[in-house]
């Protein structure tokens, strides 16, 4: 009964939160990078997992909530080949006790090397951007059952010679049934600001996004499936390029574009299958980009995840590969393991 209220409370603090809010969805912010998947499994089964407690340090950059006593002693290195040639990547390192861990992690983003002209186009030599996150994260636990965590992440772009700072706050909660079962997670990401510009200019919004989702394991298969609700501090999702059709140009929706329509555009879906402790295979669909990725001549397999998780030696190894259109995708890498287990066993 008492999981059941953490679960129905949880819920109910986020339509009180979200109902009033009518945040972007994406494009009209700086620091857009905050929203690449920099978790492997998360990629895997479609692109962010709020509600998932595993053995995964990277899944703390989902939620904070998620970081727990069995990611302690745990470090986590990640990287994503990216679209364009470009690549991001993360580290993670989790440590405290039974009821309260601290997780210190690092976001970047790579955008590679760009030819630098003049004006009249005479090559001059060439330019690099990248971006980085700082992630400080604590969390607590809660009768076994029930998490809440925050993460605190200062932000540094650097995009040839322009600069630009921003800070930015990351609030969870996640809760589960006794028999871990049924999990239910919420987050409200990226809460914060644009402390100095590129040019001096006006300060401009941070890609702030509110996320809940639930994961249910069968109690007698190996199968666990995951619903993932992204955006919900703005339900339009629609967009309409059109700017005879919609009179203003800014993507506005048409009006019979539906509520089943917008319903599918927050959801990712995931599902997950386990013979083993040590091994998983998942898959995940993500509607909203399929949608907005896919070609008139044939979808592909836009939209679709898939990937696969081992334990090996004390190494837990993933590697994900999702389909963004049908010029190609991203291939995710994670590995996690026990650095003081490692050296121990390198010196005995």
């Amino acid at each position: 009964m008492r999981t059941g209220f953490h679960i129905s409370l949880l819920f109910l603090s986020l339509l009180m939160f979200a109902g009033p809010v009518n945040g972007q969805a994406g494009g009209d912010n700086t620091f857009e990078f905050l929203r690449l998947p920099w978790s492997a499994r998360a990629s895997a089964l479609g692109g962010t997992v709020v509600s998932l407690s595993e053995d995964e340090p990277s899944l703390v950059f989902c939620n904070p909530a998620l970081s727990h006593n069995r990611l302690q002693g745990l470090l986590s290195l990640g990287y994503t080949s990216y679209l364009g040639g470009t690549g991001f990547g993360s580290a993670a390192y989790t440590f405290g006790n039974n009821q309260k861990n601290m997780t210190a992690g690092i976001n970047w983003l790579n955008y590679g090397s760009f030819i630098e002209s003049d004006n009249p186009g005479n090559i001059t030599g060439s330019f690099r951007a990248a971006e980085y996150a700082i992630n400080l994260v604590y969390s607590r636990t809660f009768d076994t059952i029930f998490s809440v965590g925050a993460a605190v992440k200062p932000i540094l772009s650097q995009l040839e010679s322009y600069t630009s700072f921003g800070m930015a706050i990351d609030l969870g909660a996640a809760v589960s049934t006794r028999d871990s079962l049924l999990t239910a997670g919420l987050t409200i990401r990226n809460i914060g600001l644009q402390l100095t510009t590129y040019a001096g200019g006006k300060r401009e919004k941070l890609p702030f996004e509110i996320q809940a989702g639930v994961s249910k394991m069968l109690a007698h298969a190996p199968l666990r499936f995951t619903l993932t609700l992204r955006n919900l501090q703005k339900f339009d999702l629609t967009h309409s390029y059109d700017t005879a059709s919609t009179g203003d140009g800014n993507g506005s929706t048409k009006a019979g574009e539906g509520f089943v329509e917008n319903l599918l555009r927050h959801s990712l879906f995931g599902a997950e299958f386990m013979p083993h402790r040590n091994f998983w295979i998942g898959a995940g669909y993500n509607y909203q980009r399929r949608s907005e990725l896919k070609i008139e001549t044939g979808g592909a397999a836009a939209g679709f995840s898939w990937g696969f998780g081992a334990n090996i030696s004390g190494f837990r190894v993933v590697f994900s590969r999702s389909t963004y259109h049908l010029a190609g995708g991203a291939s995710s890498f994670s590995l996690a393991f026990n650095p003081g287990s490692v050296y121990r066993r390198i010196t005995d």
